[in-house]
């Protein structure tokens, strides 16, 4: 053993001195120099010395703590780590951001604008307004046409819509959706093309399918009728199915502003192309579907928390600030403007445009929603806090069934 080299029971009782120490005083040995652990506890009190940094009231900040945020930890220190930023998982982003582009937000337009127009087509062939009728009729026609077309080019080829008619699933919208439209589209078709009985000669084979039209497409406007509720709403639940965090948690609310949006285009329908002495239903049609579509929108503005800012911002947040001014001129022309041709068409085209302008600020908010990781790590995180201290979100915030 060197002779410079201290025994290994001075070793320990210096260990053991150490530990009862308070830590800032270091015994060496005869030499000067530090023992094996005195070495160690040198570089842990470099460590804590070199880590200390001068807060602003002149205390130490301590060990700099690796969690993010600012603020002060349980012991009083200040932590110099700036908040995490949420952007995504090696240069990815979280969620893929639907690949659907503005003909998706047309389909879901005009689907609406068809289940509204043959409302209107239903209500005028009850209370006997053939003006209200026929608008709603060619209307509907009109608009489920343009529906297909949108659905076909999103597609890309038209054999797929059909390949979804050999299953019939009710748990999933896309699937009942296609069902919906195969059902409202003839239906629609049929009461469009008995408008046309009128100018059918009165004899011969095409006489008697005059004769034979109105009957049938009475019967056919009815059953576009019972079919649209299901044509205007099954797209706020193909939505809300979705992972896209902005339609996910409005899953209560899509369906109603969807089937409000329908009955406000519906009635603007009425009110551009119908005499003001038959615009009745158009006006009883025009106050229920604003009512609707605006509640929806303001709950949807309001109820979801970090999730409701994407439709308050931007091009989505701008479309339905539109939409309700749009809404409310609308329903204000229908109802004072009865006496007015002139009002009664302002106002129809204005709820025309506050249902297109609602159906693309929905749309563009939940694709702003899934571009933004925020979005999606956020709401998580308070589902995931919320387990872990025995608490239930409120019922309102639930998560919806599986679709």
């Amino acid at each position: 053993m060197s002779p410079h080299r201290p025994e290994v029971g001075e070793i320990f009782r210096r260990f053991r001195d150490r530990l009862a120490a308070d830590g800032r005083h270091q015994p060496t040995d005869s030499t000067d120099r530090p023992t094996v652990n005195d070495h160690s506890t040198a570089r842990a009190t470099a460590n804590d010395q070199s880590t200390e940094l001068p807060a602003a009231n002149g205390e130490s900040t301590g060990r700099r703590g690796r969690r993010g945020g600012g603020g002060r930890r349980g012991g009083g220190e200040e932590l110099r780590v700036p908040e995490a930023e949420f952007t995504s998982y090696y240069g990815r982003p979280i969620l893929k951001a639907p690949v659907w582009k503005w003909d998706i937000a047309a389909y879901l337009f005009t689907g609406g604008l068809a289940a509204g127009s043959s409302l209107l087509a239903a209500g005028g062939q009850l209370t006997g307004r053939p003006a209200l009728r026929r608008a709603g009729r060619v209307t509907a026609l009109a608009a489920v046409s343009a529906s297909a077309v949108f659905l076909v080019k999103d597609l890309g080829r038209p054999a797929r819509f059909h390949h979804m008619l050999r299953v019939a699933k009710p748990t999933s919208p896309m699937s009942m959706g296609t069902w919906i439209l195969t059902a409202y589209g003839p239906a629609a078709g049929v009461a469009a093309i008995a408008e046309a009985a009128g100018v059918l000669p009165r004899h011969g084979l095409l006489g008697m399918a005059g004769r034979a039209l109105p009957p049938v497409g009475n019967v056919a406007g009815l059953l576009a009728a019972g079919t649209a509720p299901a044509l205007a709403t099954y797209t706020g639940v193909l939505l809300a199915g979705t992972a896209v965090p902005s339609w996910h948690e409005a899953y209560p609310e899509l369906p109603v502003i969807f089937a409000g949006s329908a009955l406000a285009s519906g009635a603007g329908v009425g009110l551009l192309a119908a005499p003001t002495a038959q615009a009745g239903p158009a006006r009883r049609m025009a106050v229920a579907g604003a009512a609707l579509e605006l509640y929806g929108t303001h709950r949807v503005e309001t109820r979801l928390g970090l999730l409701s800012e994407p439709y308050r911002q931007g091009n989505p947040g701008w479309l339905l600030r539109a939409s309700r001014m749009l809404t409310i001129g609308g329903v204000a022309g229908a109802l004072l403007g009865r006496r007015s041709r002139l009002v009664s068409g302002l106002s129809g085209v204005s709820l025309l445009a506050a249902s297109l302008a609602t159906r693309f600020g929905i749309f563009y908010g939940g694709v702003a929603s899934a571009r933004d990781p925020r979005y999606t790590v956020v709401p998580q995180r308070e589902r995931v806090d919320a387990r872990r201290s025995g608490m239930d979100l409120p019922s309102d915030r639930a998560a919806p069934p599986a679709v």
